[in-house]
């Protein structure tokens, strides 16, 4: 298990080190010293002994026959010499012991050879050479004896010295090895990390540790190494993050510009195509955004309607002006857009008043950078000044073609009052004169005459009539296919056939002024056909061909005479002047399998919700 505290550990193993040398090394001093008490006593006794060796041959040469007993107590006195303490004490008890060995033969010459010859020996009689050589042996083996009690003190007293130097020398290494220990683990580090301290403050963060071990030192090294490297992350996460809110800041006060400027834009221009898509596109290089898409709702159609885009590889169907190529990309760069099949994410922004969804703004931003929230709120606002824009505009609309039905309702009711009643009046007075019987030679003069005054009169009649019926005319129904429908089921019913139609508007396309147009000329050209054509067949198509529109009226009656259009044909006459109306032309002409083909096409003036110019009437 590791330890808590290495440097901790480290100087308690020196100390603990130091401390044991010392214990060691006064143990092993005491040891010695206690070893050899007493060797000096024993050396000395030793060395008494050899002379004592000498004064028992000399005593029992001297000796006369009345001091046999003193000298037996001389020799019993010599023998308790040789087994006192303080000699015996200083040698081994180990009998392998050379010490050892060397005693017990002394004491064996002692018993069995100088004793007894001293014992044998008459008194007063000369030392013979035998008991001469016998004391000089002893004495030999007593200096053998000295002589190794010296060496093993001095070897002992040798030993107590290389004790005490190498403890000395040991406490001196541990003392070198601890300074620099703590020079290298200790004072080292500390510089380092006082000069990385020193930097961090200067903002400089390059500076590492890098400092090895497992104490404290080195994880504090390592705590500032990785502090250093999170604080020069931290800062410079916190320049960039400040450069990218100046750079944010700098986006938001430029689409800020952009919108203040857009949004007059906006409320000044009504083509919504025309005063949106430059505002746009330029947001979308602002914030790295894009496409985007505005879709109007409209009551009465299944789907939102796009009203405009911003990138599109294809015109689209609502393009009033084919000469601007704002919105169209080459499809190599639409399909680069950070589109759905190209890692893209959409934003769904509504467009709404209270109580009142009039739109969605689409918005596509790359998956990859995401959408800021300020870049959001941006959007937000652009969200909402459309929506006051889209509503402002759709009011407007509103309250003029309520001024303008109204007015068309005066007219037709002040026509109604005074032209219609003349016309009357006038009709009845030619019945008058038809009663009148006219004879002579002006008789058929007269008949032309009135003949011609009644002509005139019906087709000014019947001209106020349609002129009161387009003023009062209102499309009552969701949408304009709804209308065609019923009008087709009412002249089904009336032709006694199936009235075939295809219809291809996309919603919203044209407003309600060219829709009840639209609808007038196709009841028209469907009453000429149950009128005159015969026709077992009769087809109605209205197409969208970008940027027109084109209706249809065919049959397969028997055509018009002459193979050309009708001259002052008054049916004629309505549809052209509503085809003026809605700045087209219609033409009506044979085909070529039989029956005839009424073709109306025009370019709606409105595509959208917000119309581009009011449609005018007549």
């Amino acid at each position: 298990m590791q330890s808590r505290s290495p440097l901790v550990n480290r100087i308690a193993i020196v100390v603990g080190a130091i401390v044991l040398t010392a214990v060691v090394s006064m143990a092993t001093t005491l040891a010695v010293s206690r070893s050899i008490e007493g060797n000096a006593t024993a050396i000395n006794q030793a060395g008494a002994l050899r002379m004592g060796a000498f004064q028992l041959l000399a005593l029992s040469a001297d000796r006369n026959g009345s001091q046999a007993a003193p000298f037996r107590a001389e020799l019993d006195r010599y023998g308790v010499k040789l087994s006192q303490t303080s000699l015996v004490r200083t040698i081994p008890e180990n009998a392998d012991h050379p010490l050892n060995e060397q005693y017990q033969q002394v004491m064996a010459n002692w018993r069995n050879i100088l004793r007894p010859a001293l014992e044998r020996h008459a008194p007063g009689t000369p030392v013979s050479t035998d008991l001469l050589n016998a004391t000089e042996n002893y004495v030999g083996d007593v200096d053998t004896l000295v002589s190794m009690l010296e060496k093993r003190t001095e070897a002992r007293i040798d030993l107590l010295h290389v004790i005490q130097i190498l403890s000395l020398a040991f406490s001196v290494l541990i003392a070198v090895v601890l300074f620099l220990d703590l020079k290298n683990r200790v004072l080292r580090p500390l510089r380092k990390l006082v000069g990385i301290a020193s930097a961090v403050g200067n903002k400089d963060f390059s500076l590492k540790a890098n400092l090895e071990g497992a104490d404290e030192l080195s994880r504090l090294g390592g705590a500032f190494d990785q502090m250093t490297s999170e604080l020069a992350l931290s800062y410079h996460e916190l320049e960039s993050e400040a450069r990218a809110k100046t750079h944010e800041l700098e986006k938001s006060h430029q689409a800020l510009e952009l919108l203040h400027s857009a949004s007059r834009t906006l409320f000044a221009n009504h083509d919504l195509c025309t005063g949106a898509i430059p505002m746009l596109q330029e947001l979308e290089t602002l914030l790295g955004i894009g496409p985007i898409r505005l879709y109007l709702h409209d009551r009465n159609a299944s789907e939102p309607v796009e009203a405009i885009t911003t990138a599109t590889p294809d015109r689209p169907f609502y393009c009033r002006d084919h000469h601007c190529n704002a919105c169209l990309v080459t499809p190599e760069v639409y399909d680069e857009l950070p589109v759905e099949d190209n890692d893209g994410r959409r934003l769904m922004l509504p467009i709404r008043t209270p109580g009142l969804l009039l739109g969605t703004l689409e918005v596509w931003y790359p998956a990859d950078k995401g959408l800021s929230e300020t870049a959001r709120r941006l959007l937000e606002t652009l969200s909402d000044q459309l929506a006051t824009a889209i509503f402002l505009e759709k009011q407007i609309t509103e309250e003029q073609q309520l001024t303008l039905a109204e007015e068309r309702a005066v007219i037709a009711r002040e026509l109604h009052d005074s032209l219609a009643q003349s016309l009357s009046y006038l009709k009845m007075q030619v019945a008058r004169l038809r009663r009148l019987n006219i004879t002579g030679e002006h008789e058929q003069t007269h008949d032309a005459i009135l003949e011609e005054l009644s002509t005139g009169l019906n087709s000014a009649y019947r001209q106020l009539r349609e002129l009161l019926t387009t003023f009062r005319l209102k499309l009552d129904t969701p949408d304009l296919l709804t209308a065609l429908r019923q009008t087709v089921d009412e002249f089904s019913v009336r032709m006694g056939q199936n009235i075939h139609l295809e219809y291809d508007l996309p919603p919203g396309t044209l407003s309600p002024n060219e829709e009840i147009h639209t609808l007038q000329i196709v009841r028209e050209g469907l009453a000429n056909a149950a009128k005159h054509a015969e026709a077992s067949e009769v087809r109605v198509e209205v197409l969208f061909e970008s940027p027109r529109v084109q209706v249809r009226i065919l049959d397969n009656g028997k055509g018009l005479p002459g193979g050309d259009q009708p001259q002052q044909h008054y049916g004629l006459i309505i549809i052209q002047d509503r085809a003026r109306t809605l700045g087209g032309k219609v033409t009506m002409n044979n085909r070529d399998g039989g029956g005839v083909e009424v073709t109306l096409n025009f370019v709606p003036k409105s595509r959208h919700m917000i119309l581009a110019q009011q449609a005018s009437t007549v």
